[in-house]
């Protein structure tokens, strides 16, 4: 049972996780953050009961990092000698091979658990002061734990996102989920930062709807955050983007030979794949 929990990283995601914790559950709730201003903030708040120092690491149960992807390995690295024997570490990291694979040595004999985490969950705002506690609801927490994680811990986790709000836990590896993640996320941002980079774009007022929000709302990025991501994951993404290269130049290859029938059945065709991904849903 997780009974005492930190949360190293407050920033959107680890802001809403604390800002969750502390509205859903009862468990003590000790954070961290490079930012003294944003950690007064939290402690100012109540959101947090106290600063999770590198001596009170073995207080928690379990221990919420997040980070980016490269701080990540580094901050469990640095502490592994301090967390909580017994206890579980869980990071939320976008990807998920180049954090779970260097710290499975890390790890072995340190007496803790590490599992990879991803809530699929986020705003096109970042930073604690977007943070908010329903930021999980019905959303989908993935994990990818080692072999041999024993189920008890997996359940803990569970029961922990469940009050959270999370909809669905999914078990995955390291590598399935670097390589799906690629297109159902990394893709999606590259697609509406290369939509935006139009000499069109400075001409949308007045002429714009839904479909141009939807196209270009995760434009609205963080930089810092998604070069690491991009970049630590770009064998599986640069396959997503060749791929949509080509399905592009196929459109606009129709299209300017004026081939209504081909036009017709490759947008009967895109449609319904996006009623039977609808039904998955």
């Amino acid at each position: 049972m997780i009974k005492t929990v930190g949360v190293a990283g407050l920033g959107l995601i680890g802001g809403s996780m604390a800002k969750a914790i502390h509205q859903y559950t009862d468990c003590t709730l000790l954070g961290y953050n490079r930012s003294g201003a944003v950690l007064s903030r939290a402690l100012d708040e109540g959101v947090i009961d106290g600063v999770l120092t590198e001596e009170r690491l073995a207080e928690c149960d379990l221990v919420i990092i997040a980070l980016y992807p490269e701080a990540t390995v580094e901050y469990v690295t640095r502490h592994r000698d301090q967390f909580r024997k017994g206890g579980v570490v869980m990071d939320c990291g976008g990807v998920k091979g180049v954090v779970c694979n260097p710290l499975r040595e890390v790890v072995r004999d340190a007496g803790f658990r590490f599992v990879g985490g991803h809530p699929m969950a986020g705003i096109e705002r970042s930073g604690y002061a977007n943070a908010f506690p329903e930021l999980f609801q019905g959303a989908s927490l993935i994990l990818t734990p080692y072999p041999g994680t024993p189920q008890s811990c997996l359940d803990d986790i569970r029961a922990l996102a469940e009050k959270l709000g999370f909809g669905h836990l999914q078990l995955s590896t390291p590598e399935e989920h670097d390589h799906i993640i690629a297109y159902t996320s990394q893709l999606a941002h590259v697609v509406s930062c290369a939509y935006v980079g139009s000499p069109s774009a400075p001409s949308f007022h007045g002429f714009s709807a839904g479909s141009f929000k939807d196209m270009t709302r995760v434009a609205k990025l963080n930089e810092d955050m998604w070069t690491e991501l991009f970049l630590e994951n770009q064998d599986a993404l640069v396959r997503e983007i060749d791929t949509l290269v080509e399905e592009l130049a196929a459109f606009a290859y129709t299209i300017r030979r004026g081939d209504r029938e081909r036009l017709r059945d490759m947008l009967r065709h895109a449609r319904e794949i996006k009623e039977a991904i609808d039904k998955d849903c």
